[in-house]
């Protein structure tokens, strides 16, 4: 009598020639693929949307950026501004050379003065020597969560505080979205 190997997971069976078959059953393989296909749903949403780390990232960013535009401003005597270009996902300072990049998957939108929106979905942030600036919003948002950068117009003063992805800002200000 033929003894059989032990069963590891895998189906053995004795042919019509009497070998050994090796394989898995029809059941074994739709589970597999019933399993893949839920971690497939539960990792593919998270790779499309910004992670709350992305988001803050990118705030950090863009403050840092409107400070910086301040900074000169106030230090050379002379007015300074912070472009955001919400198309390209990017904002320059004048005075300082090269642009920052923002992530695709973080939603724009910013509020400032209309004299300051510019064609082809740009606006500014003016801030002038003595430190105050046009004031404005730019607000960084995914799906759940939003961080809100407003600047006053007195002062030039930056602030960062979470908000809601749908909220509004200044219905006296010029909006862009990207």
């Amino acid at each position: 009598m033929a003894r059989l190997p032990a069963l590891t997971g895998r189906l053995h069976t004795v042919g019509l020639a009497g070998r050994t078959q090796v394989g898995f059953t029809l059941l074994e393989v739709l589970l597999a693929m019933t399993l893949l296909v839920v971690a497939a749903s539960l990792t593919l949403p998270a790779l499309v949307r910004p992670t709350a780390t992305e988001l803050r990232t990118a705030t950090g960013t863009v403050v840092a950026g409107l400070r910086r535009a301040r900074d000169e401003a106030v230090s050379r005597g002379q007015a300074a501004v912070l472009t955001l270009d919400l198309d390209r996902h990017r904002f320059t300072v004048s005075g300082v050379p090269g642009s920052r990049t923002l992530p695709e998957r973080v939603a724009l939108r910013l509020f400032t003065a209309r004299s300051e929106l510019e064609a082809g979905n740009r606006g500014r942030i003016r801030f002038f020597p003595d430190g105050s600036s046009t004031g404005g919003r730019i607000t960084l948002r995914s799906e759940a969560n939003a961080y809100l950068v407003d600047v006053d117009w007195l002062t030039g003063q930056v602030r960062v505080h979470a908000g809601t992805p749908d909220e509004a800002g200044d219905s006296a200000l010029g909006e862009l979205r990207s």
